[in-house]
């Protein structure tokens, strides 16, 4: 009975019910073994040697498989059909080799399938193969290179950048291009302009748009009315003259449907249609795929299995008829350079299954599902037809002329069932119905407007948008867009905002190093030669080792450069790379590094420990004055908080400030001086932004904490107050008291308005909710005053039973003895017993210590 082994147990449990009971099919989970993340691991000095780790978490998974052998002696690698699953099928063989659990009569096996269906999987057993060698190595290769870069460059980062986590062999090229696409943004000029729309009708009464083309006889450009006053003109000559319809085109077009998804495609349409993120969207596709619902999700290919072209156009005759279906078969032709990446398209196993049929359950699988499964059926279908129109308008003495456009669907063809979303959506004129209009009939004129518009920066990059440039430049590849898109988010480098990538600080940073002192590196070209020489080694065609030593041999020198780099040179450097960001020219021409505050210091870039930016004073620490990474914002500066703090007002002669501090905004009543070294402070909750505080916010703060009374039960005082995690109540006698009960409120108003009963409420609530732990306990017996040091002693019932409380010193009553019957000489025996345990003084000693003082005063 042969072992089958797959990456996940989703996939195995398929495959299981596929081949019946004469296989046992096991999940590897996975990557079994990886490169650890130490100095070594990868060798240039013994031809790139490398050291491989099985996880921790593989381990009990490679035993299982291993134990399976000793009674079934054959292996069938089923993992998946790319260069990753072959990188999984050998690290497989290699750890079992090594547990010597594939002796050496033990058949081994690779067999691949594109769809996880019985007809697949059936066939593939019939075609077994050896692991791939060349996907294998090209594997290795980029497994080498993503350990070499990331291993040696990050460790200059950190030292020369603190702050920033991490470089990438394609995450940093990836970053590179969000940074330039934002600094583009930044460095973009509006241009203003203006166009001309009329509502006309024809006799019949029927209304249509037209825009303003030709003015003095003169064809319009875009920018050609720069004004309003030009507008204005435009619209009196209009309005002077009478219109004519001159010319009616009608012209048929047809709109051919999309290829069917690869990964690439896929990503950008779920960006596109449903804001899903690369990661959302890959994990969605997997889970349909080891389902059976899809085939595999990885590729760079789109073309379609004969059968599978067959089954869509019967699916489509079957639901929307023969006219729907073209007279022959669609085919679509790979783009792909590696034929490795270029399986069969992503389409639906079953054609006829919509979403409805298969009753998927999860929203994400769902939207999916039904997004292939339109896009696959739309590329087998009819093209649509439709007429196109454009109707030209104008006055007798060729002054002024307009034109107007439209288009009728005249068979929807694909369209019925999908069409492909648009990056950024752009109102067509020509999607826009027109009425019937003959030549040579008058246009009455309606509403003439002018519209003013301005240039636009270019878009800031979507996923989707992202995907597609990575794409068209050639980095990266269709298994690694989603992790690379991920990682530089995880990392902090990048931050999405309602779904368009804008990167952070850190990003800004990381990039300017990288452009500067390791260029060649994050170069798109380089990047994208790279990937085709790895495709080159898993076509068999380049040796691996090869391509790996020519690029450490470079890589290693351009790391050895940045030894001596020191940590100013880097930030003066990066300062002058960002100079038309972080100081871009003043009005008056003054010199924009001048520091405002000291008026004699230079403005520069520095960085935090925690890995953001700020602009700080070189005359630091005589002047403090800092402002936010980024260009300067006179809004901003006007609200920004001083070095010495923002004047609020006053409040009962003294002086009420906001500052930033080490650990967040805080407000102060009054000067620190000799004499009042620490004024009264609170902190400025997290949900109030400071620049924002007004004087009666300062000074409703500067009362916390507040005294609501003392709790009716024990005495003991209850307080309101807002600490590090929000508003809370605490039940203890000073609120720097350990111990007590803390209870959360709702919000930051309640610390200022919660009476005793609701607080009395909310703190019974909170010791209910813990089970007791934190309520004040309550002595189940008092004895009285200890006998020798003073203080209370008493009995509680514990957790553990009862016991003896005097001071911060609590001892078990044994068992033997019952609680009524302990008296004060048995407590204070055990007492001393417990402080003798702890090494504690014990409390004969402690009231000896009180009076030696005590004696002193009297004899002086």
């Amino acid at each position: 009975m042969p072992v089958v082994v797959v990456e996940s147990p989703a996939k195995a449990k398929t495959i299981n019910k596929y081949l019946g009971p004469d296989y046992t099919v096991l999940a590897s989970y996975g990557h079994v073994r990886d490169l650890p993340p130490k100095d070594g691991s990868v060798d240039p000095e013994q031809d790139f040697d490398m050291k491989w780790e099985i996880a921790t978490d593989s381990r009990k998974h490679v035993k299982a498989i291993a134990d399976a052998l000793k009674d079934d002696n054959a292996l069938i690698l089923a993992t998946d059909p790319d260069r990753e699953g072959e990188a999984i099928s050998w690290h497989l063989e290699e750890a079992l080799r090594n547990r010597k659990a594939i002796k050496k009569d033990t058949p081994v096996s690779r067999v691949v399938f594109n769809a996880i269906t019985k007809t697949a999987v059936t066939e593939a057993m019939k075609n077994p193969r050896q692991v791939d060698a060349p996907l294998v190595e090209a594997y290795l290769a980029r497994r080498a290179l993503d350990y070499l870069v990331g291993f040696n460059l990050s460790p200059v980062l950190w030292r020369k950048l603190p702050g920033a986590k991490s470089a990438g062999r394609v995450q940093s090229v990836c970053l590179r291009l969000i940074v330039e696409r934002e600094m583009e943004i930044e460095a973009f000029r509006a241009r203003e302009y203006w166009s001309v729309k009329a509502v006309l009708s024809t006799p019949r009464g029927q209304e249509y748009e037209a825009r303003l083309t030709v003015l003095a006889g003169k064809k319009l450009e875009r920018y050609d009315i720069e004004n309003a006053t030009q507008a204005d003109l435009a619209v009196q000559a209009i309005t002077s003259r009478d219109l004519t319809v001159k010319s009616v085109e009608a012209k048929p077009t047809s709109r051919n449907p999309s290829p069917p998804f690869m990964t690439s495609t896929l990503q950008q349409e779920a960006s596109r249609k449903f804001g899903m993120g690369a990661r959302q969207t890959m994990s969605a596709a997997q889970r349909l795929y080891e389902a059976g619902h899809i085939t595999y999700m990885r590729t760079d290919g789109i073309d379609m299995a004969p059968e599978a072209v067959q089954a869509a156009r019967d699916a489509i005759a079957d639901r929307y008829g023969a006219k729907y279906v073209p007279d022959s078969p669609r085919t679509y032709k790979n783009k792909a350079k590696n034929a490795q990446e270029a399986h069969e398209c992503i389409r639906p196993t079953e054609m006829s299954k919509d979403v409805e049929a298969l009753k998927i359950a999860d929203a994400d699988q769902r939207k999916l599902y039904d997004l292939i499964w339109k896009r696959t059926l739309a590329c087998q279908m009819a093209g649509a037809r439709l007429e196109r129109t454009t109707v030209d308008v104008g006055s007798a003495d060729g002054q002024v002329e307009m034109r107007a456009t439209g288009q009728v669907v005249l068979f929807d063809g694909f369209m019925r069932v999908y069409e492909e979303g648009r990056d950024d959506q752009v109102v067509d004129d020509d999607d826009k119905r027109l009425p019937q209009i003959m030549e040579g009939e008058a246009a009455k004129k309606g509403a003439i407007t002018p519209e003013q518009h301005f240039t636009q920066p270019p878009p800031r990059y979507t996923e989707a948008t992202l995907v597609k440039r990575m794409e068209e430049l050639g980095i990266g590849r269709p298994s690694t867009y989603a992790s690379i898109v991920t990682t530089i988010q995880d990392r902090g480098y990048v931050t999405k905002d309602k779904n368009r990538l804008i990167p952070e600080d850190k990003g800004r940073l990381v990039t300017a190093f990288l452009t500067n002192y390791f260029r060649r590196y994050v170069e798109y070209d380089f990047t994208a030669e790279l990937e085709e020489e790895l495709d080159d080694v898993s076509a068999g065609d380049r040796d691996y080792k090869d391509v790996l030593g020519r690029f450490w041999r470079d890589f290693s020198a351009a790391i050895a450069e940045t030894s001596e780099l020191r940590i100013t040179d880097v930030l003066e450097k990066i300062n002058e790379v960002l100079e038309p960001h972080l100081f871009p020219p003043t009005e008056d021409g003054s010199d924009p590094r001048l520091c405002p505050n000291c008026g004699n210091g230079r403005l520069s870039m520095r960085t935090a420990r925690s890995g953001g930016a700020f602009i700080g004073c070189s005359n630091y620490p005589e002047c403090r004055y800092t402002r936010p990474f980024g260009p300067p914002d006179a809004e901003a500066e006007a609200s920004a908080i001083p070095p010495e703090g923002k004047l609020l007002g006053e409040d009962a002669g003294d002086e009420i400030r906001v500052f930033k501090g080490r650990f967040g905004p805080y407000v102060q009543r009054g000067p620190v001086t000799e004499e009042n070294k620490k004024p009264p402070r609170q902190s400025v909750p997290k949900d109030w932004e400071p620049e924002d505080l007004t004087l009666e916010q300062a000074v409703r703060l500067l009362t916390l904490p507040r005294l609501i009374g003392t709790h009716p039960e024990d005495g003991v005082n209850v307080w309101a107050n807002i600490g590090r995690y929000g508003p809370y109540l605490k039940h203890a006698d000073t609120t720097s008291d350990r111990g007590g009960t803390n209870a959360n409120l709702e919000g930051i108003d309640e610390v200022f308005t919660v009476g005793m009963n609701r607080a009395v409420q909310l703190l019974a609530e909170k010791v209910a909710s813990r089970g007791g732990r934190g309520k004040a306990a309550k002595p189940i017996r008092e004895l009285g005053e200890h006998p020798e040091a003073g203080g209370p002693v008493a009995i509680y019932d514990g957790k553990y039973g009862p016991y003896v409380k005097w001071d911060k010193l609590n001892a078990t009553i044994p068992d033997t003895v019952e609680v009524d019957a302990v008296t004060m000489d048995q407590a204070v025996e055990w007492i001393a017993e417990k402080a003798a345990k702890k090494g504690k003084k014990a409390p004969a000693k402690k009231k000896t210590a009180a009076k030696k003082p005590a004696a002193k005063k009297k004899a002086g």
